[in-house]
């Protein structure tokens, strides 16, 4: 085993593009996942049926079929339905692991918001507060505090499922390795530096989430 630092050195500029492939499409993922995971969690508990079950048999259909399907069905099938429905690869991906992450993270806001003492609830009713005000005064801010740690959990797991897009066309950092790889036959190097950027971005990113846990733990 023979390590070329020549290798290394030709294999980087890919590298780095293929890094900013993979946060692009982490962050903005992310953004979808939290903000439509919340929207999720809501419509779940409507009092209106008409609202209710939809949500749940789209969530449930979402968050039982595989990552890769999902991408594939927004790439190569939704295009068809219309021509302005096509989007780039990286656009595409970041919607595909927003929405599917989105169905986890529903569930997540859901635990935080059965958390809440029924107190305030009853509380909000005798102030009588009005739906909106109850929501966004009394009970998302206690729901979103108690399930922050869990939601940084599910932003470590899109990290390592973001080497998904690349079969799509948006070459992440895995991806950009194995376009290398194919060409100069030299695996080694490329993939060794791969393996260590995730280690790199995701242990940090754990790290910030059981500190957040511990200062919210405090309050």
């Amino acid at each position: 085993m023979n390590w070329n630092w020549n290798v290394v050195a030709e294999f980087l500029p890919q590298f780095w593009q293929g890094v900013w492939v993979t946060l692009q499409a982490v962050a903005f993922g992310t953004l979808i996942a939290f903000s439509l995971g919340l929207f999720w969690a809501i419509a779940q508990r409507s009092r209106f049926a008409v609202i209710r079950w939809p949500v749940n048999i789209l969530t449930e259909f979402i968050r039982n079929t595989p990552l890769l399907v999902q991408l594939f069905f927004l790439f190569f099938v939704l295009p068809e339905w219309g021509p302005g429905l096509r989007m780039s690869a990286l656009v595409t991906g970041a919607i595909g692991l927003g929405l599917h992450y989105s169905t986890y993270t529903a569930e997540v806001y859901r635990a935080g918001i059965d958390g809440v003492p029924v107190g305030q609830w009853e509380a909000a009713t005798a102030l009588s507060l009005p739906t909106r005000r109850t929501w966004t005064a009394v009970i998302l801010p206690q729901a979103i505090r108690r399930v922050v740690p869990a939601l940084g959990n599910y932003v470590v797991a899109m990290l390592k499922d973001s080497p998904m897009i690349a079969l799509i066309g948006a070459l992440d950092m895995l991806g950009r390795a194995r376009g290398f790889s194919a060409q100069t036959f030299q695996y080694m190097e490329p993939i060794t530096i791969v393996g260590i950027a995730f280690i790199l971005i995701a242990y940090p990113a754990s790290l910030l989430i059981r500190a957040l846990e511990r200062r919210l733990a405090t309050y």
